[in-house]
């Protein structure tokens, strides 16, 4: 397995190079989205101020404060607590966050599905995991809020993050049609058959 330091954006060759199993760390601008974001974005058709093309996107709706204006809080809100949350509710948004925004890596936790798999491969990008409950270490990877859009959203705002060595995170699933995902899921079924057969139950 190989570690990759990306600082995006990065383009299709560079997303394709992500295998799973392999790990990544983040510098640079890094941005935050969640539910309401993405509905604002392609179900209501909202333009953002942002350019996305070659990006990463980490799932969340960090808890902030707002502050005074300073070199250190750019757009007036502080970090406080910016974890990740479950993916699966937003796959509906992968393909269109790639095809339409050019958006290159999504980070999460829990994983996505087949939908997803299928834009990876095709349009060329990664899902990189992050473990549950790691809120307090990743906080302590950004550096500042350094913009936002949809403000009206908040907390669920499309934020803009100035990240330094975010990681390392595990792909999870690649632009090669591999997912963590399924793998440690046909060993679990795997394992459960044969201790069904091992006590003579039928599945």
């Amino acid at each position: 397995m190989i570690h990759h330091h990306l600082v995006p954006p990065i383009n299709e060759a560079t997303a394709r190079a992500l295998h799973v199993g392999d790990t990544v760390t983040l510098d640079g601008a890094l941005f935050g989205i969640r539910d309401a974001t993405q509905i604002a974005m392609f179900d209501r058709k909202r333009k953002t101020q942002f350019d996305l093309r070659g990006h990463a996107v980490i799932h969340t709706a960090p808890n902030v404060r707002k502050v005074e204006l300073s070199p250190e809080n750019p757009a007036g809100f502080a970090p406080v607590c910016i974890g990740t949350t479950t993916s699966a509710r937003m796959e509906r948004f992968t393909r269109p966050l790639m095809a339409e925004e050019g958006v290159r890596l999504i980070i999460g936790k829990g994983g996505l599905g087949d939908a997803s798999k299928a834009a990876f491969t095709e349009i060329g990008g990664a899902y990189l995991a992050v473990i549950g409950g790691t809120a307090a270490l990743e906080t302590t990877w950004i550096e500042a809020i350094e913009d936002v859009d949809f403000v009206d959203l908040d907390p669920e705002c499309l934020w803009r993050f100035r990240i330094n060595g975010f990681g390392p995170l595990l792909v999870g699933m690649d632009a090669h049609g591999e997912s963590l995902y399924e793998r440690v899921q046909a060993v679990a079924n795997a394992r459960r058959a044969e201790v069904l057969a091992r006590l003579g139950v039928r599945s």
